[in-house]
């Protein structure tokens, strides 16, 4: 028998093994989330609330955040009180996939909504009564506490989305309210048994000195130079994203 070709080793065996070799992973498509930042700007040195996550939770545990989350159905068919800004509805519809106004309206009653189910804090205006109609159980605090959220309070300051190797993915936009837009707090909230632990007014200082996600670091530096230039909603938004392997920071 003649000696087999050493050729067929280096051509069959991998072709033979190919089922071993890893799979790449699919792409996991961000979900659609919003953040609500509260800033106390009575005095001169600003102050933010933040709460500690959970220290069981697997999903940032025991670190300090803005209260947010995901955008749920019927967000977008809440009763309000007035509008956003022309230009944070054109930040919001910009580089994204079937943009509309209705989808801004949406992720910025998400945050409201998301601030209230984690902190017990409702913003919006008690002066027109509570609304007739609410879309889902979310929002039942705001007809019990004859709270109509107030769109023309927030101001849209950031958005980021996840990179694309996390198991976790968001596209997120950060959106900042005054202290003074508080409708109604519910006590009871936050505790030892709930997302979020704590809750805390802290200066810029003091927040950088938090367990903080890398996100929340920079958006600290953002949010301070956006007060230190006004604070005037036509300012620019920063959108960070990745795009091959690189960390990428565009202005809506």
């Amino acid at each position: 028998m003649g000696t087999r070709p050493q050729w067929i080793d280096s051509v069959t065996l991998p072709l033979a093994n190919a089922a071993a070799l890893p799979r790449p992973q699919p792409r996991i498509r961000p979900s659609d989330a919003a953040t609500l930042i509260v800033i106390d700007r009575k005095n001169r040195i600003p102050k933010l609330l933040m709460g500690k996550r959970h220290p069981d939770l697997k999903f940032m545990p025991g670190q300090f955040v803005f209260p947010g989350g995901r955008i749920e159905k019927g967000d977008a068919m809440m009763s309000v009180v007035g509008a956003l800004h022309p230009r944070a509805e054109r930040a919001l519809m910009a580089h994204t996939l079937r943009p509309s106004v209705q989808k801004g309206r949406a992720l910025a009653l998400a945050a409201i909504r998301e601030m209230y189910e984690e902190t017990g804090i409702l913003f919006g205006s008690r002066a027109y009564g509570p609304p007739e109609k609410i879309p889902n159980a979310g929002w039942e605090a705001f007809r019990e506490f004859g709270v109509l959220p107030d769109l023309e309070a927030l101001q849209l300051v950031a958005r980021a989305i996840t990179p694309s190797k996390r198991t976790r993915r968001f596209d997120t936009r950060f959106f900042a309210v005054d202290r003074r837009a508080i409708g109604h707090v519910n006590e009871g909230t936050v505790g030892p048994q709930s997302e979020l632990v704590e809750l805390a007014w802290v200066t810029f200082t003091q927040a950088r000195a938090l367990d903080l996600p890398h996100i929340t670091r920079v958006i600290l530096t953002d949010l301070e130079d956006r007060i230190a230039n006004g604070f005037a909603p036509e300012l620019p938004v920063p959108f960070y994203h990745h795009r091959g392997g690189r960390s990428i920071c565009d202005l809506l």
